[in-house]
């Protein structure tokens, strides 16, 4: 990834002709149902997801409890031993091209693909494939929201897939998540940028900060609006009504 990074930009090439293109593709042709293919493509993912969790929060959570949160901001010894989470940020950076797939699914089964879902997927790719060679400090905290996020959201999707049906506080609770995690992402950066600024040791630049805070704003104004125009806009169907 130090090397070839910037390969993320053709990957993201790619996926744009290949989703828009098979969207366009469908337009005239009846959707595709893959509720079996998409289970188990949501099921690998939130067992990957979960098992990311297991294996990296408690490093973050020893280090907050042993060393204090600014040591879990600004060190990055996670990305460079113990078989542990040096081999689980690994896998996570390389995930990010294996997510690409979801889109898929949503173009051949005819579902609306908004813009959120696949600017989200492009930029996040291309971030942390810049961002691991870098080994920057607050990556410890961006890995565990996410795969904690998505164990969550991928199980969701698998048991949807299996047409399991969950009252609407669900889907509220998993898009506050990520709400979450948005914040959370701009103040790790604020705070990482504040130890920058006072001098003090940081596996840090103020690049990545910039980067990171344009990337995590966005995501936060694009969740915020779904959120609002899915849930708070857009008034629950009352199915007891009869037409």
């Amino acid at each position: 990834m130090r090397e070839h990074w910037q390969d993320t930009f053709v990957y993201s090439v790619v996926y744009l002709i290949v989703v828009f293109g098979t969207q366009f593709y469908m337009n005239s042709r009846k959707r595709l149902e893959l509720r079996p293919y998409l289970a188990f493509w949501s099921g690998i993912l939130a067992l990957f997801s979960i098992i990311g969790s297991i294996r990296t929060v408690p490093e973050l959570v020893y280090n907050l409890q042993k060393y204090g949160f600014e040591f879990s901001l600004c060190d990055s010894s996670y990305v460079q031993q113990g078989a542990c989470t040096a081999v689980w940020t690994a896998l996570f950076t390389l995930s990010k091209v294996l997510e690409l797939g979801d889109t898929i699914f949503i173009v051949l089964r005819k579902q609306p693909l908004i813009f959120l879902h696949w600017y989200h997927h492009i930029t996040v790719m291309i971030y942390c494939w810049f961002s691991y060679p870098q080994g920057i400090g607050p990556g410890r905290w961006y890995m565990v929201m996410n795969f904690v996020v998505h164990s969550f959201m991928y199980t969701y999707y698998c048991l949807r897939a299996l047409q399991y049906m969950f009252p609407r506080w669900v889907n509220m609770f998993i898009t506050s998540l990520q709400l979450i995690q948005m914040i959370v992402g701009i103040y790790v950066n604020i705070a990482s940028y504040q130890v920058l600024n006072e001098g003090r040791a940081c596996a840090q630049n103020y690049n990545n900060i910039q980067l990171a805070i344009m990337m995590y704003f966005s995501y936060f104004v694009l969740f915020a609006h779904f959120f609002y125009s899915t849930y708070i806009a857009k008034k629950p169907v009352d199915k007891t009504k009869k037409h």
